[in-house]
């Protein structure tokens, strides 16, 4: 796997690729991950004090993972192994770790480097922990998914998880201007068709080498390329969205926080920002009525019927023109009355349905169809409402075990102003009449 990112006292020219040309000899000309590698950074304290333990990076792609573990072994005379969890399993690992045994009798520890370890399986994971516990190996794994969720607990207790960071804009230029000095030519590129290249490698350094070296080749004699033309050499980068990982819950998260913060610009860019990274229009339709139940419900009971046609919509014309439909429902949802009333008023009375038993309801509200019914007491008592004052008889409906609960309590906003005033009546004609 290549690395990244120095030019100095390496060969200019060569079939490999630009990226691992420019990687770098020791961790001061590592671009980026300034708190990890800064003077007060993690691990420069690590290195400082002595105290490398086994690490966990995670982070997006391109940001300098592999590299920084080869060069924390160079700085701490530690054997580098390296294996991928993609290609790997139980069998190669046990090869791994007898080689860092015997290494280990020499003298000599191993750094073993792990990309892709969110890949293994528990059982797999389990097999570094013995060889973490007994100093064979010092363990660093990369991942670009959320540890919490891929990795056992038992192995992120025993490491350091370092989070990685996208390169900036100023870090993706450090590289270019690398590239440029090693290659001995600049880039032919117009100031903003420059700044479009470094945005298209959306924080991955590997990336935005790659994307020089596309331009390079793409570039004839004095050839300078304005934006548009750049775009139509390199095209365009997928964006870094996976849809059953980090990158698919990170913007639905902001989506729907944008939503629930009353802010439609917010929500319609995270929203555009799902459908262009390939996000199923319909898992978006099904999360917007979603938002309309818990985020604004009764507030606007029309946000239910709005997202709902939008859906339809989105279903009878396709894209892209059905994405037009959503959107609308994103505006609709961002700009209306918020209120979570009906969610905790439901979650509330939930957790009295599941603790309660199964309490009957009172008698005076059952049926009666049968004679013995009748005997026993069921219906007797009750009130027709419809021939109540107001059509409001005010009896009980709860179990007399549990007695009257109060679950759901409107904000007065929207449509809840108006049911927060009829609950009141009613609760001053319960009173009473009671």
């Amino acid at each position: 796997m290549s690395d990244l990112f120095e030019a100095s006292g390496l060969a200019k020219a060569g079939p490999r690729p630009l990226a691992d040309r420019l990687r770098p000899a020791v961790l001061d000309d590592v671009v980026g991950q300034e708190h990890l590698l800064g003077p007060e950074g993690t691990l420069s304290r690590m290195l400082k004090t002595r105290s490398l333990g086994s690490l966990i990076f995670w982070g997006p792609p391109g940001t300098g993972k592999t590299t920084i573990a080869r060069l924390l072994a160079n700085e701490t005379d530690l054997a580098f192994e390296q294996t991928s969890a993609i290609f790997s399993g139980v069998a190669d690992l046990k090869k791994v770790f007898e080689a860092a045994k015997a290494r280990r009798m020499g003298g000599r520890a191993t750094l073993l480097f792990v990309d892709e370890i969110h890949r293994f399986n528990r059982a797999q994971q389990d097999s570094f922990l013995p060889v973490m516990e007994d100093g064979t190996i010092t363990l660093v794994g990369a991942t670009t998914e959320n540890p919490s969720f891929e990795l056992n607990s038992a192995l992120l207790s025993r490491s350091h998880v370092m989070t990685f960071h996208s390169l900036s804009l100023d870090a993706i230029g450090q590289l270019l201007n690398r590239a440029e000095d090693a290659e001995e030519k600049d880039l032919p590129l117009e100031p903003d068709a420059r700044q479009v290249l470094m945005r298209m490698a959306d924080g991955d350094g590997r990336s935005a080498l790659t994307l020089a070296e596309d331009v390079w080749r793409a570039a004839a004699e004095d050839e300078i390329f304005d934006a548009d033309r750049l775009q139509e050499i390199v095209q365009r980068r997928a964006p870094i969205y996976d849809k059953s990982a980090d990158g698919h819950y990170n913007l639905i998260s902001a989506l729907h926080k944008s939503v629930r913060g009353s802010d439609p610009d917010a929500a319609l860019y995270w929203f555009c920002r799902m459908l262009d990274g390939g996000e199923d229009p319909m898992y978006l339709a099904r999360r917007l009525i979603r938002m309309a139940v818990e985020d604004i419900g009764l507030a606007d009971p029309n946000a239910l019927v709005q997202t709902n046609a939008s859906r339809d919509a989105y279903q009878m014309l396709g894209s892209p023109e059905g994405e037009l439909a959503l959107a609308q429902s994103v505006i609709y949802l961002a700009t209306a009355p918020k209120s979570n009333g009906a969610y905790v008023a439901y979650k509330a009375a939930m957790r009295d349905a599941k603790s309660s038993g199964s309490l009957l309801p009172p008698k005076h509200i059952l049926n009666a169809p049968t004679k013995l019914m009748k005997q026993e007491g069921y219906g007797a008592g009750y009130q027709y409402d419809h021939d109540a004052p107001d059509g409001f008889s005010g009896q009980d409906y709860f179990p007399e075990k549990l007695g009257r609960q109060s679950y759901y309590d409107p904000p007065e906003r929207g449509f809840e102003r108006d049911l927060r005033k009829r609950l009141d009546y009613w609760s001053r004609l319960r009173k009473e009449r009671g």
